[in-house]
This record gives structure tokens, sequence and C-alpha cells, in this order.
């Protein structure tokens, strides 16, 4: 029989991060105790006051169609939300309400690129970048950096990754899944090689923004600059500061021809979003910041305790992540040696070694540009952090 997929799905790569979460649920069908270290999901419930909102939403009967691009209320409390927490002025025109800040960028990429458009990805990124550029025909750049930068792009190395071809710039702040966070400066910087070339479209990926260890007031966003605002799409979503991943909201701000387009393309594939899970994120989003704080002080301690326990470990070199849960070791130390006679070759080797000998989930680098690293989230109680690290101190030794 003829081949019935498309090129376009073969071509795709699997979520590196859900293929390894699929693989640590069958180990433990087979019985196998598992850590899972690699889905970047709050072990938190959502506060009772947003479930409080959900559960009034069904029992006022909300059940029908969503506008496409939000309710106007919930696109109200975002205006709202991104004046108090980042000074950003949006109308609703410019809002759009999608179905995770994963369709988000979805969205973005297939309204803003074109086939053999170039778009530059700062290495490390998060994995689902590089494969939805690619799906709507554009070419992912990657920037290499390391811990000796701690994982962020230069003004310098930004301004040699430009060519003709380059659309747009796509970067994440707090960063997945090095934690790392580009300060204003460093921004400033980055705005400044921008100027040069007026055409590029950048995509800050701000979905990690209240899970910040360097102090309040210190996120800053690219939209932030008045000579970047038009050509920003500031990307963001309640899943993780809130612990609402499976609540499935995310948002964006944006340039009102981007933001119409978005608007469109959603409206042929998906519509709106939950009516439900939009009236409780109202809630949430209006709510003080400060009622999700406890949550972020947890994180930061498991941070803490993450980053003593790989110091004793030879081979695991890490930076200190500034925000998100995550930590990400370069553990190429490793590489062309034989640990219980596998012999480890890259990162991804690596990465399985730990989960059939420590039963320990972390994913490979390689997903996010880095061939040398691996991502451990620490989205977990500090019981399961220490068993976890432990394990691996034990198999490595």
């Amino acid at each position: 029989m003829k081949n019935q997929l498309s090129d376009r799905i073969n071509a795709l790569k699997a979520s590196a991060t859900l293929a390894m979460a699929a693989k640590a649920r069958e180990l433990r069908a087979e019985g196998k105790d598992i850590i899972g270290l690699s889905l970047g999901e709050p072990d938190f419930n959502t506060p009772d006051f947003i479930k409080d909102a959900a559960i009034q939403a069904v029992n006022d009967n909300y059940n029908s169609y969503t506008p496409v691009d939000g309710y106007v209320e919930l696109k109200n409390a975002i205006i709202t939300k991104f004046k108090r927490d980042n000074n950003l002025s949006y109308d609703p025109a410019q809002i759009v309400v999608s179905t995770g800040a994963k369709q988000a960028l979805y969205n973005i990429a297939q309204v803003c690129i074109n086939p053999g458009d170039e778009v530059i990805l700062p290495c490390p990124y998060w994995v689902s970048y590089s494969d939805i550029v690619k799906l709507a025909g554009g070419i992912p750049v990657e920037v290499k950096t390391s811990i000796d930068t701690d994982f962020k792009m230069t003004a310098e190395q930004l301004e040699k990754a430009i060519t003709p071809k380059t659309k747009m710039l796509w970067y994440s702040s707090p960063c997945n899944p090095s934690g790392s966070i580009y300060s204003k400066e460093e921004l400033r910087a980055l705005a400044d090689v921008l100027q040069k070339y007026p055409d590029i479209v950048v995509v800050s990926d701000e979905i990690y923004e209240h899970i910040n260890y360097v102090g309040e007031g210190t996120h800053a966003s690219m939209a932030q600059f008045d000579d970047m605002y038009n050509r920003t799409v500031t990307v963001n979503g309640v899943a993780k500061a809130f612990a609402m991943t499976g609540w499935r909201i995310g948002y964006i701000g944006a340039p009102t021809q981007i933001a119409r387009a978005c608007n469109k393309i959603q409206g042929q594939v998906t519509s709106g979003a939950n009516c439900i899970a939009q009236r409780a994120v109202i809630t949430a989003l209006e709510a003080p910041v400060s009622n999700i704080k406890y949550m972020v002080d947890e994180f930061k301690e498991r941070r803490k305790l993450i980053l003593n326990l790989l110091s004793e470990i030879a081979g695991f070199e890490c930076n200190e992540p500034q925000g998100a849960f995550y930590v990400f070791p370069d553990i190429s130390y490793y590489f062309g040696k034989t640990l219980k006679g596998q012999k480890i070759e890259n990162a991804t080797d690596f990465s399985m070694f730990l989960l059939e000998n420590a039963h320990v989930a972390t994913v490979t680098g390689i997903a996010f540009g880095n061939e040398n690293c691996i991502r451990i989230s620490y989205a977990a109680s500090a019981e399961q952090i220490t068993e976890a690290i432990k394990r691996i101190k034990e198999v490595v030794s």
C-alpha cells in the first residue's frame, strides 16, 4: 500500500519530553519504581480559589462555544495583568487566548513564517520550538551557548546569526530548560542589534515569568522597549506558575496584525479554548501574584537541594538557574566511558542509561539543541528529588 502519511508528519520528531514520560509509564506498568523528573509539571494542586471559580462557572452554566480569541472578561484580565506585571499596554484586539501556550506558538509560526524563512533559536531552547518552526516551512538557526555564558545568547552571536532570510527570533526567559533569565540590560543589547533589521519579529516566551528567584520586579520583557513593542509577540499562560498544566490556557499580546492572523487560523483549527478553564483563569490572573508565592518559595528550596546533591557527583557541571524549575547539567564528562557495560556516546545514551539503571526519567539535552547536557526537573517533592539523585550517584560511581 502506498504510504498514506504526509512527508510533513514523517519528518516530524515526537516530543522528547512526552516520549520520555511515556517510556517511564511503560516501565512503571512493568512494576519498576520510576521517579519521573522529565516533565515540567508542578506537583502542586491548582489553588482552591481557582478551582472554586471553575466550579462556579459550571454552576452558572458556562457550556457554550467561546469566542475564538477568548472571553472579553478574560482578555481584560490579561490586559490588566500585562500592565500590572510587565508595564505593557495592549488593547483587546491584540490579545488571543489559545488552548495552551503551545498552541499560541504554533499559531504564531503558521501566520508569520513562509517556507525558507530562518528563525533564530538560542540554544538551549524549549523542545518544541524547532519542530513548530519546521512545520511552518521555516529553517531553525541554532545559536549555541554554554554554561560559561549562563546559556544566554550575546548580542554579538545574534548579529552573526542574522542573514537576509532571517524572519524571527524565538527565546524563553526564564528559559526552559536552563532556568536562565535575560536581564533588561541583556535584552536591550539584543534589541540594539535588531534595530538594524526592522523586519525581524521576536517571540518572547514568558510562561515561567513568576517562577523567578532573582527578586520581585526583575522580570524583563522585550516588548517593554518602545522600539521593539510593534515587532514582539509576548507569549504566556497559566500552566506553570498556577499549577494548571491540564487546564490548557495560554495567551499572547501581539501587534494587531499578528493577533488577528492568529485569531483567523485558530478559528479554522480549534476555535475558542475551554469555557470553564477560561472562567477560572480570569480569577487566577486577577488575584495578587502573592497568592502563588508559596509554590515559588518551595521551588527555590528544591533548587538549592538538587544543586547541592548534584555537586556531590563527579561529572555533573551545573549553572545556578535563576528561574523555572529545571537544572541543565553538562554531563559530557561521561562521553566515551562505559557504565555497567554500556558505552555512553552522547546525552541521549546517558539519559536512557539513567532511566534503565537508576530508574530516574530525565530528558536528553539534544532535544533542546544542546548535545552535552540533560534536563532534570525539580517540580517534584523533596523526597523524590533526594532519592532520585541518590540513585543517579550510585549508578555512575
